[in-house]
C-alpha cells in the first residue's frame, strides 16, 4: 500500500529534525522501500503503523531504527581512489614533515558508515607509511547510524563487498575467512575509535583538533544552511594546516569561502588561513 501523503511529510519533517536529511516529495517510494522492514521487525503491520507508534512516542528504538534505515550508506573499499592517491602522494608526506617534532597525526572519518573508508586508509598507511607504526596517530570515525557502526566494529564483510574495491593483495593480507564472511584483522579493528556522532549538532564539543577530516558523500543529503553549519565547526576542529575531504560532487564553492582548494581536480580544501 503506498505511503499517505501526510505520513510523508511526517517522515520527511522527522529525519530533517534528527538527521538534517531532505527527503523531498517524489521520494515516497524510498520511504516505503526502507521503512517497510523496520515495520515488520518492529511487528507492525505497515509503513503507517510505524508513522502512529511514532507520532505517540518521537524516541526510544524505533526512532533510531528509522533513523538508520533512511540514512544512505553506500559505501565501498577505496571509493573513487583519487582521494586516496592524494592522500599517499601529497597530503601525509606534507604532514609527516609537518609533524616530524610532535610525531603525532589525528584523523577523523565523519561519516564512516560501515567502515570500509576508514579501513582503506588504514591499509593504505600500512603499505605505504611504515614509519607511522612509531608514530601517537589518533583515528576517529563516526556515524549517525548505531547499525553501521556495529557493523563497522565488527569488521566483517562479505564477498561481495571486499569484491567492490578491495584489491587481492589487501584481502589476502589484512582479512581472514570467517564463515562466509571475510573479518579484517583486529590490530586495525582497534586502531580506530568508533562513535556515534550527527553532523548536523549545532556544536561539537571536545571533538579535534584534526589534521585529516573525510568528509565524503554525505553534504549532498544536506540544505545549504546545514552544509555552512558543518563547514563553520569544521573550520573550528581543523587544525589551520589541516585538510579536508569532500565527496566528488560536493564543493565548499559558494557555501564556505573560508576553504580554499588544495589541488586542481582534487576534492580536497584547506582553511585560507594557511
Amino acid at each position: 500500500m503506498a505511503i499517505a501523503s501526510d505520513d510523508f511529510r511526517f517522515i520527511a519533517e522527522l529525519i530533517r529534525e534528527q538527521a538534517a536529511i531532505v527527503i523531498e516529495p517524489g521520494k515516497e517510494y524510498l520511504v516505503e522501500t526502507r521503512l517497510g522492514p523496520v515495520a515488520v521487525t518492529a511487528g507492525l503491520v505497515n509503513v503507517a503503523g510505524v508513522v502512529r507508534e511514532l507520532r505517540a512516542k518521537r524516541a526510544g528504538p524505533l526512532l533510531q531504527r528509522v533513523v538508520d534505515a533512511m540514512t544512505t550508506n553506500e559505501t565501498s573499499f577505496f571509493r573513487d581512489l583519487q582521494p586516496f592517491e592524494h592522500l599517499k602522494e601529497r597530503v601525509i608526506p606534507d604532514l609527516l614533515e609537518r609533524r616530524k617534532a610532535e610525531r603525532s597525526l589525528s584523523i577523523w572519518c565523519a561519516a564512516s558508515s560501515c567502515g570500509q573508508e576508514p579501513y582503506s586508509m588504514l591499509m593504505m598507511m600500512r603499505e605505504s607509511f611504515p614509519q607511522l607504526q612509531q608514530w601517537r596517530v589518533q583515528f576517529l570515525a563516526t556515524d549517525i547510524s548505531q547499525q553501521m557502526l556495529a557493523k563497522a566494529r565488527e569488521g566483517s564483510y562479505t564477498q561481495l563487498e571486499v569484491n567492490r574495491g578491495l584489491p587481492a593483495p589487501l584481502l589476502v593480507k589484512y582479512f581472514h575467512k570467517k564463515g562466509i564472511e571475510w573479518q579484517i584483522d583486529d590490530s586495525l579493528r582497534r586502531a580506530i575509535d568508533w562513535r556515534e556522532f550527527n553532523l548536523s549538532a549545532r556544536t561539537w564539543p571536545g571533538m579535534g583538533p584534526f589534521d585529516i577530516v573525510m568528509l565524503r558523500n554525505v553534504m549532498i543529503y544536506f540544505d545549504l544552511a546545514t552544509k555552512r553549519q558543518i563547514l563553520a565547526n569544521m573550520r573550528k576542529v581543523l587544525r589551520p594546516d589541516g585538510f579536508l575531504f569532500l565527496g566528488t560532487a560536493e564543493t565548499t564553492i559558494n557555501v564556505d569561502d573560508s576553504y580554499a582548494s588544495d589541488v586542481l581536480h582534487t576534492a580536497c580544501y584547506r582553511p585560507k588561513a594557511a
